[in-house]
């Protein structure tokens, strides 16, 4: 199926604008993603662009951790950073590496300030892209990953491209009424037997998320309202986020803040990501999934709230074009699988209006 990627890249091509004018930034994080990156560097450079990569290591940075003192982690680093400041398109390819899963990085002397000052620096790079440029960010399947999850490699290529390459213009129309409901509701509800979470939304907007951004694409989101998050959310099992693991995530908010964290598995350094800066422990996003073609539940955040059935806050940084306000380096999607064959199901309602039960969606009229 890898012989897609010329497809995925025409279609990126050509939601992005890309012409002879344009000035085209491509990162990648692994060797794993190069047949795509090529694909797409290969479709830019007909088009007349020019075009830089740049090689964005993942793998290095448990050691960058481990060296480096708070101060310096802080720092971007200042070659993505030009990159981004000289283009005005920009495209990361992320190939999905599962961490090194036997430590969490408890061997590290003051690892959550440390960890907290690398998303900082990695968050002054992705506000100059999300800013200055047209983007799109590719989640790349692995053989590393499926192999962690017990199945085919081509089941993960398979969702993916059914995904990343839909109808989008028919997917749009259908799902417009979704990202209505959140444009004219007030309050939307996360309700499970673990979880019991209420988010304003009131005067905010609902945006689609089809096809142009987040690949394999797929979702409406909102920005609640900052102040008035309340409650508390539970994520059963393993998600990975910068590297680590996080099991059996808790988060309670009183008035729009997070005030207290539990975790079986990574507490600690949820707690430093959290505590990143002013805006680092309110909620940015609301998401809603809703790709059919994406169904197998990976762990990996970007790709599971995509799946139809599922919702996922994100804490941290706000969509302005949803309207949000908060500001922070930090965005992180944590997915509450809502689905009946996950754990009992739930439900996400719009001012008592259920729109998702058990996974399955109840069209708003």
């Amino acid at each position: 199926m890898t012989n897609r990627w010329p497809e995925l890249a025409e279609h990126i091509a050509g939601r992005l604008e890309v012409t002879a004018q344009s000035k085209v930034s491509v990162f990648v994080n692994d060797e794993t993603a190069l047949p795509a990156a090529h694909a797409l560097i290969s479709a830019v450079t007909r088009r007349g662009a020019a075009v830089q990569t740049v090689y964005t290591s993942e793998r290095a940075e448990r050691e960058m951790l481990a060296a480096y003192d708070v101060d310096r982690l802080a720092e971007p680093a200042p070659v993505e950073k030009a990159a981004m400041e000289w283009s005005d398109v920009h495209v990361s390819f992320r190939a999905m590496l599962w961490p090194d899963a036997d430590s969490d990085g408890g061997d590290i002397e003051n690892l959550p300030r440390r960890l907290a000052a690398m998303r900082t620096a990695k968050g002054v790079v992705s506000t100059l892209r999300w800013q200055g440029t047209r983007w799109a960010v590719v989640r790349i399947p692995t053989a590393e990953w499926a192999g962690q999850l017990g199945v085919p490699a081509q089941t993960l290529l398979g969702e993916f491209f059914a995904g990343a390459l839909d109808d989008w213009d028919g997917n749009r129309r259908r799902w417009q009424p979704i990202a209505d409901a959140l444009t004219n509701g007030h309050t939307a509800t996360i309700s499970s037997a673990d979880t019991e979470l209420s988010l304003s939304i009131d005067g905010r907007r609902g945006v689609l998320f089809a096809g142009e951004a987040n690949l394999p694409d797929g979702e409406a989101a909102t920005a609640p309202v900052e102040d008035r998050v309340d409650g508390h959310i539970t994520f059963p099992g393993t998600a990975i986020f910068a590297g680590y693991a996080f099991e059996d995530l808790r988060l309670l908010f009183e008035h729009g803040r997070v005030v207290d964290v539990r975790a079986r598995r990574g507490e600690s350094i949820a707690r430093a990501l959290i505590g990143t800066d002013a805006g680092s422990n309110r909620v940015g996003e609301l998401g809603i999934g809703l790709s059919e073609a994406v169904q197998q539940w990976t762990g990996d955040l970007f790709i599971d709230e995509k799946i139809l059935g599922t919702v996922h806050i994100a804490l941290g940084r706000a969509y302005p074009e949803c309207g949000g306000v908060n500001m922070s380096s930090l965005h992180w999607d944590i997915v509450k699988d809502l689905r009946r064959e996950a754990g009992g199901g739930g439900t996400l309602a719009i001012d008592g209006n259920v729109i998702i039960e058990s996974g399955r969606f109840r069209w708003p009229s």
